[in-house]
């Protein structure tokens, strides 16, 4: 998946989610960007996560993210690669150890969201790239040193672990598509 055909799959991408219709646009402006790939491209660049499931949807795999001290799904920053599923995918085997994912080709669910400044870098947005990825869940999971934990999470239980409004319409999309 290389830049142009990201593009081609954002244009044609559809979300019943409104907040989802209004970032497609502002992904493909920035894609008009050569650097857009980068972290260090700021006020935003792209990123890419995995929103990893069992077999039967019912359970998604979710890493308690050190730095931001939430729950969220395993993703991360391209660093200049431009193929986001192998991004989603790499940050999803180093997030979590898991080697065996299988995932779907098309976009999932995309998000503009603020990260908070650090001491060595300013606030900006990561423009994420979702994948729905299947995984078995008795493959061991391995908490890495950008984790507090990693945890299988029933789709009925993630609001105790997260109001993120993000992974919440993650688990709708998993529930009306898959359930």
């Amino acid at each position: 998946m290389d830049r142009p055909l990201l593009i081609e799959l954002l244009r044609a991408y559809e979300s019943d989610f409104e907040e989802e219709q209004k970032f497609v646009h502002r992904f493909l402006e920035l894609l008009e960007q050569p650097a857009c790939f980068q972290r260090t491209h700021l006020p935003g660049h792209i990123t890419g996560s995995a929103w990893i499931v069992n077999k039967d949807r019912s359970r998604s795999l979710l890493v308690h993210h050190a730095k931001l001290n939430k729950w969220v799904q395993p993703g991360g920053h391209a660093d200049g690669e431009e193929n986001i599923l192998n991004v989603a995918l790499r940050e999803a085997e180093e997030e979590t150890g898991l080697k065996n994912l299988l995932p779907l080709r098309e976009i999932f669910d995309v998000d503009i969201h603020l990260i908070p400044e650090r001491k060595d870098f300013p606030a900006h947005y990561h423009y994420d790239i979702r994948f729905l990825v299947e995984a078995d869940e008795s493959e061991q999971v391995v908490v890495s040193h950008e984790s507090h934990d990693v945890q299988w999470i029933t789709l009925a239980e993630i609001e105790q672990f997260t109001q993120e409004r993000s992974v919440l319409r993650m688990k709708e999309k998993t529930i009306l598509v898959h359930g």
